[in-house]
């Protein structure tokens, strides 16, 4: 199974469907992150505030794959904002991973009560000249948070990793994406539970109609929508089946059908407030 490819502004590629480790715990990162990567996943989403990155990078260690054929992002956190702490939070992180270098390093929130995504911005630019990231981004970033980076600093971040389901689809955020060039990544794609999407009859009737499952078709839909999108899950049975979306195609009046579920319903932190 070949993995679909979306094409970043710096002209690096990240494949489309990827693993989240959000919420896995420490001890049962190594193992999880293991079976996705047996499953076929190549591209794996940490953090540090996730805790796991020694976990995760056990994993890749003993998987034997090639680190050209893997694509790991991870993320600086709120309390890591500024320069010379955004520089000791990558070394920190690249030590747990175990690797030279990440794929993608993200400014994980805006967090303007501190105003210092700007400085941080810079310090990811350098260490993108470093070598020790290939491409840089943000994750949560608002439109007015965006506006600011690319007015003040040199560069436009390669993607956005934002709050991304069928009730809470950010269209201002992602319309302003698509114009300069920024691509948009889901977290949350299925909602995390918050609400029950995958019994919706709009999503079942679809997964009916495909002898898909709900999960199938709202994964299925981020990525016809463009979206790259990385469900977790902690079970080896979901791993696979998040991972089977190739063989089937939603409609143009499917799509349309999901994407009218639109209410803004926001189910994680308001990037405004996120300290």
């Amino acid at each position: 199974m070949t993995v679909p490819t979306v094409q970043l502004n710096d002209g690096n590629t990240i494949p489309q469907l990827g693993f989240g480790v959000f919420l896995v715990e420490p001890v049962e990162a190594e193992r999880i992150v293991s079976e996705a990567l047996e499953t076929g996943y190549r591209h794996i989403d940490t953090a540090a505030i996730y805790r796991n990155e020694e976990g995760v990078g056990r994993a890749i260690a003993a998987s034997g794959i090639p680190r050209d054929e893997l694509f790991v992002t991870t993320k600086l956190y709120n309390s890591d904002q500024g320069t010379q702490s955004a520089y000791d939070a990558m070394q920190l992180s690249l030590e747990k991973l175990g690797l030279e270098r990440v794929n993608l390093y993200l400014i994980h929130w805006p967090s303007p009560a501190q105003d210092r995504y700007v400085e941080s911005w810079r310090a990811l630019e350098q260490l993108r000249k470093r070598g020790q990231t290939v491409s840089i981004g943000v994750s949560n970033f608002m439109v007015p948070h965006l506006e600011r980076l690319l007015a003040e600093t040199d560069t436009v971040p390669a993607v956005n990793q934002i709050e991304l389901h069928p009730y809470h689809q950010q269209p201002e955020v992602t319309a302003f994406g698509a114009e300069h060039g920024i691509a948009t990544e889901a977290w949350g794609p299925l909602g995390q539970g918050k609400y029950p999407l995958l019994e919706l009859p709009e999503i079942t009737a679809i997964a009916d109609a495909h002898g898909k499952s709900a999960a199938q078709v709202v994964l299925r839909w981020h990525l016809q929508q463009g979206h790259i999108v990385f469900p977790k899950s902690n079970r080896r049975e979901r791993m696979v089946e998040n991972f089977d979306l190739f063989d089937f195609e939603l409609s143009a009046d499917e799509q349309a059908s999901i994407t009218a579920m639109e209410r803004a319903g926001r189910v994680g932190g308001d990037p405004f407030e996120v300290k």
